[in-house]
């Protein structure tokens, strides 16, 4: 007998009719990226289908193992309690197929990505170019907010990398439920900060009461500010980074996933805002302090070091051998500097190792921020 793949899509369920055919339009996107397999989908509440329901349609089109994957963002007690305990209840029922469970959408570079271009088209509704500094202004992400605090941590890091990304002069992550700040309290509290404008970016997939909410609270925020402009950016929604992420889901079920930090690496895929160092060779910068650490036997602190070995004065008087060490500050330079935590006490480099090595840092995409250090810029080396 031929196994027949067939896909279920997992939704939560919404009261908001436009929500639900957005959803519904997530798995005809999906039925594009899989023509030889039968896709579905259903609800835990609020509409139908239900998941059961959704599952008996791919039975009836043949399928014998489904793979099921949330359509969710982040994993919280739906996505790791109530659709699984859906699916084992209907599989318990049903011994003529194999229901395999995928993850959730979460973190993801190209999530982030469609979350940036939502984002700039909100920017560019405003009449600010895309080439235009956004220090002057504040992004502000909105999430469900759940009682998983990983969950709203998620969302949080979401906020991070759309921030240094994009260059915003700040960023504040706020909830629409559940968990603190929610909405309203938290873009009164940023509009105390000082900025120009102040985009409001729901990190949502589809429309509903709470997105609405989002947006009714900006509103009411923005009339008792009105030297602030508030920009609100579109919800994620069946963009097609979305939807390439949910099909690496799918995907993934059959073919395993990256388990490694690559899968976030801004050297293998495309980072927010670090787009150029794609394919960049990766080289150590330590290359030169590799190994050292010996001689302590004879270090005056005794193993405690308080970086006083940095200083050329106290290596003298204590008969050490001081060596530059390589500053952070200024690449390409060699300078004694503290907070390095090696400790360099007979380390000589003699005359067969040269500095003049041509190290250098790369360029930091947002080293103009005003917030940061001047020496983030690293392209002079």
């Amino acid at each position: 007998m031929t196994e027949q793949y067939g896909i279920m899509v997992c939704g939560h369920g919404s009261r908001n009719q436009n929500a639900v055919r957005e959803f519904a339009v997530l798995a005809e996107r999906l039925r594009e990226r899989f023509p030889d397999w039968p896709v579905d989908y259903g609800y835990l509440e609020f509409a139908n289908p239900v998941i059961h329901h959704g599952l008996d349609a791919l039975r009836e089109k043949g399928a014998t193992k489904i793979l099921a994957v949330p359509g969710m963002l982040f994993a919280a007690g739906h996505a790791k309690n109530d659709i699984p305990s859906v699916l084992n209840t209907y599989q318990a029922r049903h011994d003529d197929i194999t229901i395999t469970y995928g993850r959730e959408l979460g973190i993801d570079l190209k999530m982030i990505r469609a979350a940036g271009e939502r984002i700039r088209e909100a920017l560019r509704s405003a009449g600010i170019k895309d080439d235009e500094p956004l220090h002057d202004t504040m992004l502000v992400v909105v999430g469900r907010g759940a009682s998983d605090p990983d969950a709203n941590s998620n969302v949080t890091k979401v906020m991070r990398m759309l921030w240094e990304g994009m260059g915003f002069g700040w960023g504040e992550t706020a909830y629409s439920g559940v968990t603190f700040p929610l909405v309203e309290p938290g873009l009164e509290h940023a509009a105390k900060l000082g900025y120009k404008r102040i985009v409001v970016f729901p990190y949502f997939l589809f429309t509903g009461v709470l997105v609405k909410r989002i947006y009714s609270q900006t509103d009411a925020v923005a009339a008792r500010n009105p030297g602030i402009e508030f920009i609100k950016a579109g919800y994620l929604n069946d963009h097609r980074l979305v939807i390439d992420t949910f099909a690496d889901r799918v995907s993934e079920i059959l073919d395993g996933m990256n388990l490694m930090n690559c899968q976030m690496c801004k050297y293998r895929e495309q980072v927010l805002g670090f787009e150029a160092d794609v394919g960049r060779a990766q080289e150590s910068h330590h290359h030169h302090v590799e190994g050292i650490g010996g001689g302590l036997e004879n270090c005056p602190c005794n193993g405690d070091c308080d970086a006083s070995c940095r200083d050329k004065a106290f290596c003298e008087k204590h008969g050490l051998p001081w060596t530059p060490v390589h500053s952070h500050a200024e690449p390409g330079t060699l300078e004694p500097v503290t907070g390095h935590l090696h400790h360099h006490h007979d380390h000589d480099h003699g005359n067969d190792h040269d500095h003049s090595h041509g190290h250098h840092h790369h360029s930091y995409p947002q080293a103009d921020h005003p917030l940061g250090p001047k020496s983030m810029d690293k392209a002079k080396g």
